[in-house]
């Protein structure tokens, strides 16, 4: 998808003021810079997502935190402003990996559906075993430290430990959720308490709820389905 040069430069300069009004924000009433976070939200989401309903923030740490952290909003505005076509872009996302030995052992160890792992990698890190959030998210499955030792991953640059902890966890995800993968994904993103405590157990909660998300977790459900279809 090619974004106009106009439209991308207004977008950048409304997420640096942004950006400038942080500071003041917490001693002021932020009813100016709202007005500048509605516009370029806004303007993102007709872009990316046709105007997706906006939810909230996020959890703790722990287990029932969510497994990774808060990507940069322009990092992913430059990354889908990419133009792509269809067919080369669906040949190319399906191709192999040098990580699906490791993705097919865990799917199997874990009984995680092995196309969904490909996704979820895809979505937090597009194969990229070195990547790291601004909140610290590591590796191909983005684990946070703390969730990392929980999981006995020593080290989530190392690929195979950071696709078995990141499997594992997802696992525990759809277990608790009685198997209602988008569920799953969405307490793997937003941390499991927070999907529990909005009373979201199944798929038809999570769409009667769905206005309840956070943000980031609406458009990282709607990002993981896109990434399977791709991959499949």
């Amino acid at each position: 998808m090619q974004i106009e040069p106009r439209l991308m430069k207004e977008m950048i300069r409304l997420q640096m003021t942004n950006d400038a009004d942080i500071t003041s924000a917490s001693l002021q009433s932020n009813g100016s810079s709202r007005g500048k976070d509605d516009n370029f939200q806004t303007m993102l989401e007709q872009l990316m997502f046709g105007g997706l309903p906006a939810g909230g923030g996020r959890g703790a740490s722990s287990f029932d935190q969510p497994l990774f952290g808060y990507g940069d909003v322009m990092e992913s505005v430059l990354a889908w402003s990419e133009p792509t076509d269809t067919a080369s872009s669906h040949s190319a996302a399906a191709a192999p990996t040098a990580y699906d030995d490791m993705i097919a052992r865990a799917s199997a160890n874990y009984g995680v559906d092995e196309l969904l792992v490909k996704a979820v990698i895809r979505t937090e890190s597009s194969f990229r075993p070195n990547a790291v959030s601004s909140a610290g998210a590591k590796g191909l499955m983005q684990l946070m430290d703390g969730t990392a030792r929980g999981l006995g991953v020593t080290d989530s640059f190392d690929p195979e430990q950071n696709i078995d902890g990141g499997t594992r966890y997802l696992s525990y995800q759809l277990k608790r959720f009685g198997g209602h993968e988008k569920v799953a994904l969405a307490a793997y993103n937003a941390g499991p308490n927070r999907i529990a405590q909005l009373g979201i157990r199944t798929e038809q909660d999570l769409m009667d709820k769905y206005h309840l998300l956070p943000k980031e977790t609406q458009n990282y459900i709607r990002k993981i389905e896109e990434a399977k279809h791709k991959l499949a």
